[in-house]
């Protein structure tokens, strides 16, 4: 068996490429690493096909270390305090909403998890779905292209369309979900000890990926909260943070400072930079979409919570400038613009979801998200969580996920999803 984001021989090419985008040194190391026998390949899907020898896996080992010492201190940024942006109206629909959506974008996007965006695009050109406007499925797509593009391994049971029962387990649906249970436990007080205590109590190791993966190891090691996203974590701006921070928003609507410092709290134990931004942002933008009636605005509200000059702020920029561009023009130029990231970056996929919001309708915006090509059911899932908060989700989207949500997390299996999102009412009114 081969473990996925946490071997050393397979964490050192990835964190080269961070090192190296964060301007540090790595001519040395990457020299030592080449000449004992090591690529620099970074494997994709998080483990190499093979095991590395001994001597080589205590060489990543110690020089990944090397750029740990080498990495300057991150420190958290300080989140402005913002004017409110009013009370919501339907406060109980717009968070009913804001769940579904996150599901059904979620749900639309799992089948095709992990294919480059030219699969989706033969999957989907050669069983007339495109551009996508439903839930995918296999029915029309000739054997030849699915044998080319295969679908994902987990997802393909649950997530076609003509398997859908129910909103089936995802990462992006169990951090919804724990985010909001530990604001039920701990309130306003909630600290990152709380956070790294409750991934321990509740959270399966096996359902956690890049740098969350690598957190949960270094706390299993005794690396303090405090020092779990700077240890041996090439992943720390991916978008792992991003997909934890919605429900933040939906528990302090129209506070977007509120939302983004809670988020912070959480993110912090598994991400830096962009990749705390990314968390940032979905908090203040979820914040905003239970008050205000457009996702773009919802977007932009977003921003003001985090540096405009950083990453995240540009990328978002960048996405909302191409409202007014054809699909393919967008996709093109999102793919020229970020596609060196990997698929799982927390740049991309924000400028992805940007553009995805621009989308005149539910339908437009989580097809959007899923035909960019990178991590296609985490931009679908925040995507159709702003836009249905702020505009609805339509029967045709909500009607399959039955109102029932599987999740690994203990004691929550086949939860209802407007219990879900009445107990995040009461947390947003104080009643927790």
């Amino acid at each position: 068996m081969r473990m996925t984001w946490v071997q050393p021989e397979d964490l050192l090419p990835h964190q080269l490429v961070q090192a190296r985008s964060e301007g540090v040194d790595v001519t040395d190391v990457q020299a030592r690493w080449l000449a004992a026998g090591g690529t620099t390949d970074a494997p994709v899907s998080g483990a190499s096909s093979e095991p590395a020898a001994p001597a080589l896996r205590a060489l990543a080992r110690e020089l990944l270390d090397v750029l740990d010492a080498r990495t300057a201190e991150w420190h958290a940024p300080e989140i402005p305090e913002l004017p409110s942006l009013g009370a919501p109206v339907e406060l109980e629909q717009r968070t009913l909403n804001a769940w579904l959506g996150r599901a059904a974008g979620n749900l639309l996007g799992k089948p095709v998890e992990k294919i480059p965006r030219a699969g989706i695009r033969e999957i989907l050109t050669s069983s007339g779905q495109w551009p996508l406007a439903q839930y995918i499925t296999a029915v029309g797509v000739p054997d030849e292209v699915q044998q080319r593009w295969p679908w994902n391994r987990r997802s393909k049971p649950t997530s076609l369309r003509e398997v859908i029962d129910g909103m089936p387990e995802d990462d992006d649906l169990n951090f919804a979900i724990l985010a909001l249970v530990m604001m039920e436990r701990f309130g306003p007080e909630l600290s990152t000890e709380d956070v790294a205590q409750t991934w321990l109590n509740d959270l399966p190791a096996g359902r956690v990926f890049t740098a969350e993966r690598v957190a949960y190891r270094n706390l299993l090691e005794g690396v303090e909260p405090a020092r779990a996203a700077v240890v041996g974590n090439p992943f720390r701006e991916w978008i792992g943070a991003q997909i934890r921070t919605d429900a933040y928003g939906w528990a302090h609507p129209g506070d977007r400072t509120a939302a983004a410092r809670i988020a912070l709290v959480d993110a912090r134990l598994s991400h830096t930079g962009a990749g705390v931004d990314g968390a940032l942002w979905v908090a203040a933008m979820s914040a905003a979409a239970l008050v205000v009636d457009d996702p773009v605005k919802a977007a932009i509200a977003g921003l003001d919570v985090i540096d405009p000059q950083g990453a995240i702020a540009r990328a978002v920029r960048f996405g909302l400038t191409l409202a007014d561009a054809g699909l393919d023009e967008a996709l093109d130029a999102l793919h020229a613009e970020y596609g060196d990231l990997h698929w799982v970056h927390s740049v991309n996929n924000s400028a992805l979801t940007a553009y995805a919001l621009t989308a005149p309708d539910f339908a437009g915006a989580v097809g959007r998200a899923v035909m960019g090509g990178w991590d296609t059911d985490s931009a679908g899932a925040t995507v159709g969580a702003v836009f249905g908060a702020t505009r609805g989700v339509p029967a045709e989207w909500s009607a399959p996920l039955d109102n029932r949500m599987a999740t690994s997390l203990p004691g929550m299996d086949q939860i209802a999803i407007d219990e879900l999102a009445r107990r995040t009412v009461e947390v947003a009114r104080g009643g927790a």
